[in-house]
């Protein structure tokens, strides 16, 4: 970098601005180095007062990071460089530190979650794993505990945990995890710093929503969060939702008929693939064989609106998703392969009738499908902090997104040594079958250096056909991928040793630094082998940036064949590569030509994949804003509003509509009593038969919603002394709970369907997002009007069984999973699989008392409806047009 360049840089600027606080934070080295464990503690102390006294952190930045580099030495033996300084001020700054692999990202961000837990209001440190999440936490919690901070580690299945240096787990073979003592949830949250990852966040997040009282929350405020390898966090996962859903009761069969036609069909004259979107679609003559082999004479009618998007997924089963790639059958179960590590995720299922297409092609026992109970995607949880941070080694390529989704800026941290990997040119081959061949030789020649090598695939397919290859030529290896999930640690740990040969499923393994074993570093150190390039810069980079840690020698190389996936998305490309090869009579090409091209290729790919993110962000935006709306009235009355004023309110409201509906006129003889009283008897409790009493004609329509009104709160008050007064105010609250919980349910379903089709619109000349948006509008208007009025019908309806047994929870929630990230097509942005966890979750809400009796979202869960009937909610659509679609 010219000495111009330099000074022009804005990033070499604040780099520079950060090294001279971090002057001054060696400055007070000597001072701390002096006090005892119990000095050090009360000048932390002392922090801490000045932090809740709401004095600005950054005026006690200095003295705090001077204190956590002091703890860390002492604590774990472990002193920040000044570059590491740099990047915790970047952290605490809220921006992205990109810190290069082996640069201790993990001590970095004890200093930035010091300073922001003295306020008081919790930090979280997230990570991509339980693992991570786990090791982290023990490693550096003696640094906060010699602080005076307690530490929380919440990882879901794996456990929910404190740091606690009184407790000691002997059997635990990590001794930095030995002291890590089982706790709740809300004691981990409840904790100055607490280490989880993302999708258990944004679950406790869900969950708290679905709360039936205060005591079962968890999470405090979204205060302040570290997000580690952020991009594979924030980008790799951002159209991808996290999902609470119960169990829908909808028959499986159909699923394996829908598989057994879509093998029938075939590729070009059936249907047709676009790789570059990952999209499948029936050719005509396509439609007219499903048409046949279903008997639906138009499979793309309105009223055949689920069975066309059920034979939609049983052909992207067929044509996108392939096994060993995308999945493994294992135990007679799907098992999803992240894309971006290679990691199985079991447990996981793609939503949206995907897993189950899946299934049926597979031969293997279909599960039901999933009705959504709460959603949120990782952009809009992530968004909701106050102040947000990330680190990673890669993510200058994707600043553009990270500044415009998330107002993120990227900081790039200078290297404590100076990099001195050699990155060779690419080499490009014919076939994949030559390509793998040059492979395997420059791993024989350099097994016979000593140096270790590792080579990085994109498939488990891939990684086995290499790991034979091998086999064949007497060469000793480790294959980490999907299928070796388990022994994942002990393979990263043996990468670096001389002669070792390691071969990888893209990324898996990220976030564990591979040592390099003795005399490997005189031999050049770890040779990195790309056997493919990926469809973004930044998952190459990551690969290459395995070697070459903290200054260590290194050396990579990509080997690319024109049968490669990324070189079929850009087909004019691989093809004027091949006829240039042709021609030449030579192979392999290595020329910087190739090396642009491949770059231009790997660019766009990522202009799609943002703009189908910035895409779902716009969308979501949408149901997000409403969510936010439904989470705060339900969180009011969690924290004891005044329901019984709220609930006449929605009374008033009630008769208001009915007396505009029904007594237009001025005069009481052309009134529609008769109307009026039927439109009020779903709601109000009126006998059959009830007629309005004359003395409520003589003052117009507004003197007759008076009389009504005081008629519907002496009913109320009857209601009271009914139910009694000390449980009615639990009553109330139990109703308003459940009601906003299944309408919003119902309303998730509904949006769920109208975003699916809502694309259709661009033929009319419309913009589908405009059209989208204000139809959200009306339709969320509808919601809340709905929520109000099965409100008031459930509470004047329900009946108290004292010292009865819980009834149990509706069936739609009685059996909940958990998915995260989830397949995203049309309905959530174009594209790329993705990966919901499912787990089994408690029901929720099993200590309620109140039973709505003849309330209708009840009577739609327990009876089956009619798809011509009149829809249960009351809006006078018939039902497969309303909640039956």
């Amino acid at each position: 970098m010219s000495i111009l360049t330099k000074l022009l840089d804005p990033n070499e600027r604040e780099v520079k601005r950060h090294h001279a606080v971090a002057e001054a934070i060696n400055a007070l080295e000597p001072e701390l180095k002096a006090l005892d464990d119990a000095g050090l503690r009360a000048r932390s102390d002392a922090l801490r007062e000045q932090a809740r006294e709401d004095h600005d952190l950054d005026e006690l930045l200095i003295e705090a990071f001077a204190l956590c580099r002091e703890a860390g030495r002492r604590s774990i033996g472990l002193r920040h460089f000044d570059v590491q300084l740099v990047g915790g001020i970047v952290l605490h700054q809220g921006k992205i530190a990109e810190m290069k692999t082996g640069e201790g990202k993990t001590l970095v961000a004890s200093l930035a979650l010091y300073l922001n837990a003295l306020a008081g209001k919790g930090v979280h440190l997230v990570t991509v794993n339980d693992y991570l999440a786990r090791r982290d936490a023990g490693w550096m919690a003696p640094i906060y505990h010699l602080l005076g901070m307690s530490v929380g580690i919440n990882v879901g299945t794996a456990g929910t945990f404190v740091y606690d240096p009184e407790y000691l787990d002997e059997t635990h073979p990590d001794s930095r995890l030995q002291h890590l003592r089982p706790a709740s949830k809300k004691e981990a949250y409840d904790a100055d710093i607490t280490y989880a990852t993302n999708s258990e966040l944004a679950f406790d997040y869900l969950r708290d929503n679905m709360a039936r009282d205060l005591s079962q929350c968890s999470q405090r405020g979204l205060n302040y969060a570290i997000v580690d390898e952020v991009d594979s966090i924030l980008i790799d996962e951002a159209r991808t939702p996290h999902i609470i859903s119960g169990q829908s009761d909808e028959s499986t069969d159909k699923y394996y008929q829908y598989a057994r036609w879509a093998a029938r069909l075939a590729e070009g004259e059936d249907f047709e693939v676009d790789l570059k979107h990952k999209s499948a679609s029936l050719t005509e003559i396509g439609i007219a064989k499903m048409e046949r082999w279903t008997g639906i004479k138009n499979i793309y009618d309105l009223e055949n609106v689920i069975e066309a998007h059920q034979i939609n997924q049983a052909l992207k089963a067929k044509a996108l998703f392939l096994r060993d790639r995308d999945y493994l059958v294992k135990d007679a179960e799907i098992v999803i392969v992240d894309e971006f590590t290679g990691r199985t995720m079991p447990g996981r299922r793609w939503s949206d009738g995907l897993h189950q297409a899946i299934e049926a092609k597979e031969g293997v026992k279909v599960q039901q499908e999933q009705k959504t109970i709460a959603t949120i995607t990782v952009q809009n949880y992530f968004r909701q902090y106050e102040k947000l941070a990330g680190m990673t080694g890669t993510a200058v390529t994707e600043a553009e997104e990270f500044h415009k989704i998330y107002g993120l800026d990227v900081v790039v941290i200078p290297t404590h040594r100076p990099m001195v990997r050699a990155d060779s040119p690419d080499v490009i081959y014919k076939s994949e079958k030559s390509k793998f061949e040059a492979v395997i030789d420059e791993i024989v020649d350099m097994n016979k250096l000593g140096r270790p090598v590792l080579v990085g695939t994109v498939s488990v397919e891939k990684s086995e056909r290499l790991s034979k290859m091998l086999e064949r030529r007497g060469v000793k290896h480790n294959v980490l991928n999907a299928k070796q999930h388990e022994r994942e640690a002990a393979i990263v740990a043996e990468a670096g040793q001389p002669s070792a040969v390691t071969i990888a499923t893209n990324m898996a393994g990220r976030g564990t630094d591979i040592v390099l074993g003795p005399g490997v570093t005189d031999v050049e150190g770890l040779h990195i082998i790309g056997t493919e390039r990926h469809e973004s810069r930044r998952i190459d980079n990551q690969l290459r940036g395995r070697a070459g840690r903290q200054g260590d020698p290194g050396s990579s190389r990509f080997f690319i064949s024109l049968e490669d996936d990324l070189m079929k998305i850009f087909g004019p490309a691989a093809d004027r590569i091949g006829r240039l090869m042709t021609s030449l009579e030579v192979e392999p090409i290595e020329h910087p030509w190739v090396a642009r091209s491949i770059a231009s290729a790997q660019k766009k790919v990522e202009g799609m994949h943002f703009d189908a993110r910035k895409h779902v962000v716009e969308y979501d935006d949408v149901m997000n804003k409403q969510r936010q709306i439904v989470y705060e009235e339900r969180r009011k009355v969690l924290e004891g509003a005044d329901a019984r004023g709220n609930i006449m309110g929605y009374v008033r409201e009630i008769i208001q509509k009915g007396v505009d509906q029904h007594c237009q006129s001025r005069h009481a003889e052309n009134w529609d009593l008769e109307g009026l009283v039927k439109y009020l008897s779903a709601y109000l409790p009126l006998a059959p038969g009830t007629q309005v009493p004359d003395e409520a004609l003589q003052n117009g329509p507004e003197g007759l919603v008076e009389n009504l009104f005081a008629s519907a709160s002496e009913a109320y008050d009857r209601k009271v002394e009914e139910v009694g007064t000390d449980l009615m105010p639990m009553v109330e609250r139990d109703v308003m709970l459940r009601t906003i919980d299944w309408q919003w349910m119902e309303y998730l379903t509904q949006m769920e369907h109208f975003r699916e089709g809502i694309g259709l619109r661009a033929y009319g000349q419309r913009d589908p997002l405009v059209e989208y948006k204000n139809e959200a509008f009306e339709m969320f208007n509808e919601l809340r009007d709905r929520i109000e009025a099965s409100i008031v019908a459930n509470v004047y309806r329900v009946q108290v069984q004292r010292n009865a047994p819980p009834p149990p929870a509706p069936p739609l929630v009685r059996q909940m999973t958990e998915s995260g990230p989830g397949e995203v097509d049309g309905s959530n942005g174009a594209g790329r699989k993705a990966t919901p966890q499912q787990r089994r979750a408690a029901p929720l809400g099993a200590g309620a008392m109140a039973v709505p009796a003849g309330a209708a979202a009840s009577a739609a869960a327990q009876h089956k409806i009619g798809r011509n009937d009149p829809c249960w909610c009351g809006s006078g659509k018939k039902y497969k047009r309303c909640h039956g679609r």
